[in-house]
């Protein structure tokens, strides 16, 4: 039978022998606990593995409880892994920022911050963002990526911070709103001018003799618009594709045809008129960027700064 805490509900057994749990095995386990595997969690401590496995096996040992059941790739926490974590995860990330070397802000050289996400928001919204912390002493080292990847490497160590474009799943990893952008239907002038008010009137079929230009071969953000504000299935296939939604949108400027992109990335060009709307939805698409924390990435201070930083000037925005 297990242990009840004073309000009756089930609770963690103590530790076998005297003394209270080693901080450091808890910190161990649930990094393991994050990554579902030892040596990602290794990695993410900066250990090796050996180090790790014996730890927690003195933690199961001081528990008389298995945490994990060994996989051929990875680890499956048990119940009982389930329910310590859930007890130890907010204390031992509240302590994350005053627990380590060089815990304090200001004091020591702190290490580098692990950004990533996707090509065209970093490079377009989040570098000139993030530029003054670096006359700070902030360091970046940035990655691209998509976002089910990196979410993955963010699990095993190698990211501080991730702009997804989905809410992670699961209760692991913290993540917070932290910009909508929206999609519009753009061509240059040359396409729209032959177009006219025909789009309005005669609806998106007009468009079937204008190339496509898209991000990928199964032009995802262009099917979504077609859905979004048409309610229908997109049915013309792209002329050009090209894996970076800025090269998409030179070539769309160039005159290569029509295609959907974010507006902050042709924002410039929809002013400067190189880029012409062809379509204004009072309800147009609208995707939610979210900024993930890798658990006990807190320890380093300027983490902490970059994730504030961040948040703070898309509220301003």
């Amino acid at each position: 039978m297990r242990d009840r805490d004073s309000n009756g509900q089930p609770g963690i057994p103590p530790a076998h022998g005297s003394g209270l749990l080693d901080l450091n095995l808890l910190r161990t386990f649930l990094a393991v606990y994050r990554a579902g595997a030892f040596t990602a969690g290794a990695r993410t401590l900066g250990l090796s593995q050996p180090t790790v496995t014996t730890q927690i096996r003195s933690l199961e040992s001081r528990l008389g409880r298995e945490l994990f059941e060994r996989l051929s790739r990875g680890v499956a926490p048990t119940p009982f892994a389930d329910e310590l974590a859930a007890r130890v995860m907010e204390p031992l990330d509240a302590l994350g920022p005053v627990s380590g070397a060089g815990a304090l802000f200001g004091e020591g050289d702190a290490e580098p911050v692990h950004l990533a996400g996707p090509a065209e928001y970093l490079t377009h919204c989040v570098m000139p963002t993030l530029a003054p912390l670096v006359g700070k002493g902030v360091r970046l080292r940035i990655a691209f990526g998509l976002t089910d990847d990196l979410l993955d490497a963010l699990r095993a160590g190698r990211h501080d911070l991730v702009v997804a474009t989905l809410r992670p799943r699961g209760r692991a990893l913290a993540s917070v709103p932290l910009a909508d952008e929206e999609f519009v239907l753009v061509a240059a002038p040359v396409w729209a001018e032959r177009i006219g008010s025909r789009l309005a009137t005669e609806g998106p079929a007009v468009l079937h003799g204008v190339p496509l230009v898209s991000y990928a071969e199964d032009v995802p953000i262009v099917r979504r618009y077609w859905r979004h504000v048409f309610g229908r299935r997109l049915t013309c296939k792209p002329t050009v594709t090209v894996p970076d939604l800025r090269a998409v949108k030179e070539a769309v400027v160039g005159g290569a045809g029509f295609s959907v992109l974010p507006r902050y990335l042709c924002a410039d060009d929809l002013l400067s008129g190189a880029l012409v709307l062809l379509n204004e939805p009072d309800d147009p698409p609208i995707n939610t960027g979210f900024l993930v924390q890798r658990p006990g990435s807190s320890m380093n201070p300027h983490v902490t700064l970059v994730r504030d930083h961040l948040l703070r000037s898309a509220h301003e925005a």
